[in-house]
C-alpha cells in the first residue's frame, strides 16, 4: 500500500517532494498506463486547488484521453485545438491564467478556471501531454511551471 502524504510551506519544497515520489511509485514498473494512473492519482492527492488531473496520449497525430482524476473528460483533441491541443502541436508547455479568454478554449468541464498543460517528450517523440486544470483562476505560478515540468521530465522517461 502506498501512502504519500506530500504537504509542504512552500511550492518548491512541494514539488521537489512530489517528484521524489514519483520517483519512488513508478520506480521500474515499464507499464505506460500503470505509470500513468499513479502519476494522475500522486498528483490529484498532492496538489491543492484543482479539480482535474490526467494525461492526453498522442494516438495517430491525435490527443486521446488516457488516465485521470476528476470529472469525465473530452476522449478526444485533435492537435492545434484547445489548451492541450496547442501544447502538443506546439511542444511547448501552456500555462493559461483564464482559460475562458484562450482562443478555441474546449470545456470539458465548466469549473476549470485556469490551466497547465506540458508536452511528454522522448527522444524528440510526443508521447502526449499532462494536463492539470483548477477551479481558481491564476492558479499556477512560474514556480508551479518548474515543478510541472521536472514531473514531466521523470515521466517521459517511465512512459
Amino acid at each position: 500500500m502506498y501512502d504519500f502524504k506530500i504537504a509542504a510551506a512552500d511550492t518548491a519544497t512541494l514539488y521537489r517532494d512530489l517528484a521524489a515520489a514519483l520517483e519512488a511509485l513508478i520506480g521500474d514498473e515499464s507499464d505506460a498506463v500503470a505509470n500513468m494512473a499513479n502519476a494522475a492519482g500522486l498528483i490529484w492527492e498532492s496538489l491543492p486547488d484543482i479539480n482535474w488531473v490526467g494525461f492526453y496520449r498522442n494516438v495517430g497525430g491525435e490527443l486521446v484521453l488516457g488516465p485521470f482524476q476528476g470529472r469525465p473528460a473530452c476522449i478526444r483533441i485533435p492537435f492545434g485545438t484547445g489548451v492541450c491541443g496547442v501544447a502538443a502541436e506546439t511542444r511547448k508547455l501552456q500555462r493559461v491564467e483564464d482559460v475562458h479568454a484562450f482562443p478555441g478554449h474546449i470545456a470539458c468541464d465548466s469549473a476549470s478556471n485556469s490551466e497547465i498543460v506540458v508536452p511528454l517528450i522522448r527522444d524528440g517523440e510526443l508521447l502526449g501531454v499532462l494536463d492539470i486544470d483548477s477551479p481558481k483562476a491564476a492558479r499556477f505560478s512560474e514556480e508551479d511551471e518548474a515543478g510541472v515540468v521536472k514531473l514531466a521530465e521523470i515521466l517521459s522517461k517511465a512512459l
